[in-house]
């Protein structure tokens, strides 16, 4: 019997889901290994027992740490003579405009390795200046010597014609055929400088690392029985892709795993009909959330990394789908500052040690060990009763904060929480409030390990209309890969003022950027009647910098591009709270082809015989904030079916979650599994 199978690696577990031919769904969970990530993946694997692998789609978290850790290649960049220093003048906003000691944050390559040559052509596409090959060959020499291992190139308005970039790249690969090499135009067709030569620079840095990781990984699952065409990577954008094609490419698995989950939320989301949702992803060291809207997952093309009020951070042009995140999960550790004040991460225990009460070494207070405390966790059924956690050790790890503090230990564990949740409801508020848009009107999709622990808590704080709990939510990420499609973008920028263009030319764009994402489908082996396009256009008013991306719907005639440019009108009232008389300019044009896959779906939820109180478990006494601490009656979740409800207090747990329902709540069963939280009254 063949599998579909996703792996993901977070910070703190790996979590995988498999699907069979005959639908069912199997899941395993083990502790990731920072030092040798594949090592996790094959023991999720065996974890699992599976066999026949014939799709296996991987989120792996090697990027993003090769890029904060600074753990990539030497790396060189070959640019436009004049241009060597865009890297360094980056751009001149800033994010604390009153901080008068703020420094701009260095850039990924040294002055000494980015090297200039002879070449120009204008932001037409016009060759003003060819090409000096001899530059180009004196350039590699240049960085050769200075024992760079990775070279990138970035040419002034190659967005508008690649073919210096293009030359240059041959060059370099038939001077140095060893050596890694990424040009721009193979990232993003899209204009400013300072933003393709980040992101050209970053793919550079970290492709040694990617390629060598997903080498290592696909010839360890080929011993595994996985053969290599099965293998898959998740992309930042939502879809998947080989692993060969990318290693070519790797920036575009920078936020590989989170996205996971986000699609599987919308996949959850489109089956039961709730089309406006938040979702909330608490790991072991982090916390993330997204808005989908109109059942529409949101995208970015303004992504940075290590972005922070403080820091301007690093610009990644290419799609990535749009989540906030903040350094608060379950490993986060609890601490106190000079001044005796309380705070809840960044830093994380991570999977080794792990917090305190795991028993494997670790000392230091965590949001983990105060939900243990607070009685929110099982120390019996963690991991479906696979790890037993030390409860002892917990109280023994908060009790210098609580004598510090001149509180119980109880009553420190709950600081924790309170704090952590403070943070959560800020994280909430960002991708909704600040956005122009009511809680009120969202539902909130809570996954993860914690996720189920404290959305009951924010969503009452919210008064969101309900907590949404899929099954296996702390296994979700993966799940998600599972219901996530083919997918590849194209951005294309055509600057031009509305008046300029007639509408067939502006269909003639979408068309040409359509043909060739359908070469990439079949060049990758996938049937060419299985793919469909998603049009999209950047546009702003004459004289703005920035812009809104206005969806287009299919074919573009007269009556849809006045659709198209009333619904930029409202988009950007909705944004920015007004609209011009002006003249409307079209910047980047945008498509999206997915290729349609056999994927995971939402199943129904058998109605079981009898009472809910077939799944009663225990009663145990638990932490419910300002309403005290309570007797709760706790529940097994497997053996709850379609349209029971409980009311709170009340614990649902599972293998890998468990579920907060507070007195004032009630939870029901769903048709499709799903538990619904919603208030009593």
């Amino acid at each position: 019997m063949s599998a579909r199978v996703a792996v993901d690696i977070g910070g703190t577990f790996t979590d995988l889901v498999s699907l069979d031919d005959a639908g069912e769904v199997t899941v395993a969970k083990v502790s990731t290994t920072p030092s040798r990530f594949a090592d996790g993946v094959l023991n999720a694997l065996d974890a699992a027992e599976i066999e026949g692998v014939e799709f296996f789609a991987h989120g792996t978290t090697v990027i993003i740490n090769a890029l904060t850790e600074r753990k990539g290649a030497r790396t060189a960049l070959i640019t436009t003579r004049g241009f060597r220093d865009v890297l360094e003048i980056a751009k001149s906003n800033r994010p604390d405009l009153y901080n008068l000691l703020y420094t701009k944050q260095p850039p990924f390559v040294p002055r000494s390795l980015r090297v200039e040559v002879t070449e120009r052509i204008s932001y037409k596409g016009e060759v003003l200046t060819p090409l000096d090959a001899d530059d180009v060959r004196r350039a590699v020499a240049e960085v050769r010597r200075q024992g760079a291992e990775a070279v990138a190139i970035c040419f002034l308005h190659s967005y508008a014609n690649a073919e210096h970039e293009r030359a240059a790249a041959r060059i370099v690969r038939e001077e140095w055929p060893e050596v890694s090499v990424t040009a721009s135009h193979e990232l993003t067709n899209e204009w400013r400088e300072y933003d393709r030569a980040s992101t050209v620079v970053l793919d550079a840095y970290v492709k040694p690392v990617a390629s060598h990781y997903l080498l290592e990984l696909s010839e360890r699952l080929g011993t595994a029985g996985v053969p290599a065409p099965a293998l898959y990577a998740m992309r930042s954008n939502g879809g998947v892709l080989r692993f060969d094609a990318a290693a070519r490419t790797p920036i575009n698995l920078v936020e590989s795993g989170p996205v996971g989950g986000v699609i599987g939320a919308a996949a959850i989301c489109a089956a039961i009909g709730e089309q406006n949702v938040i979702t909330l992803d608490i790991g072991g060291t982090t916390a993330k959330s997204s808005l989908v809207e109109h059942g529409a997952v949101p995208f970015t093309g303004e992504y940075h990394i290590e972005r922070t009020p403080a820091n301007a951070g690093y610009p990644i042009k290419v799609p990535v789908v749009d989540i906030i995140e903040i350094g608060s999960g379950g490993g986060s550790i609890a601490w106190l500052d000079a001044a005796g004040s309380l705070h809840v991460g960044p830093k994380s225990a991570g999977a080794d040690p792990g917090p305190a009460c795991y028993g494997r070494g670790g000392e230091l207070p965590t949001l983990t060990d105060a939900n243990v405390i607070a009685g929110r966790i099982s120390p019996t059924y963690f991991l479906g009763g696979r790890v037993t956690l030390d409860v002892e050790r917990a109280r023994e790890a908060f009790s210098e904060i609580a004598g510090t503090l001149g509180v119980s230990v109880e009553e420190a564990a709950l600081g924790v929480i309170r704090l952590a949740n403070a943070s959560m409801i800020h994280l909430l508020r960002l991708v909704s409030v600040r956005r122009g848009r009511d809680p009120r009107e969202f539902a909130l999709v809570a996954f993860g390990g914690g996720g189920s622990i404290h959305a009951p808590a924010l969503a009452r704080e919210l008064q969101a209309r309900c907590v949404i709990i899929p099954p296996h939510p702390g296994v979700f990420s993966a799940w998600g890969m599972l219901a996530s499609d083919l997918r590849h973008d194209v951005v294309q920028t055509r600057f031009g003022r509305s008046a300029d263009w007639t509408t067939e030319d502006l269909d003639g764009v979408w068309r040409e950027l359509e043909q060739g994402l359908l070469d990439t489908f079949v060049a990758d082996g996938h049937d060419p009647e299985r793919v469909t396009f998603a049009r999209a256009v950047d546009v702003r008013y004459a004289g703005q910098e920035h812009t809104v991306t206005v969806p287009v719907a299919g074919a573009l005639d007269d009556d849809a591009r006045a659709a198209l440019e009333r619904r930029f009108h409202e988009m950007h009232e909705q944004l920015y709270t007004f609209r011009l008389d002006a003249p409307l300019e079209y910047v980047n044009f945008r498509l999206t082809g997915w290729g349609a896959v056999t994927k995971v779906g939402a199943t129904e939820q058998a109605a079981l015989a009898g009472a809910p109180d077939r799944a009663l478990k225990e009663e145990r006494d638990v932490d419910f904030d300002e309403l005290g601490r309570q007797r709760a009656r706790v529940y097994d979740r497997a053996r709850l079916g379609a349209g029971d409800e409980l009311d709170g207090p009340a614990v649902v747990e599972e293998e890998a979650a468990s579920t907060i329902v507070f007195p004032d709540q009630r939870v029901r069963v769903d048709g499709h599994g799903n538990l619904v939280i919603t208030q009593k009254d």
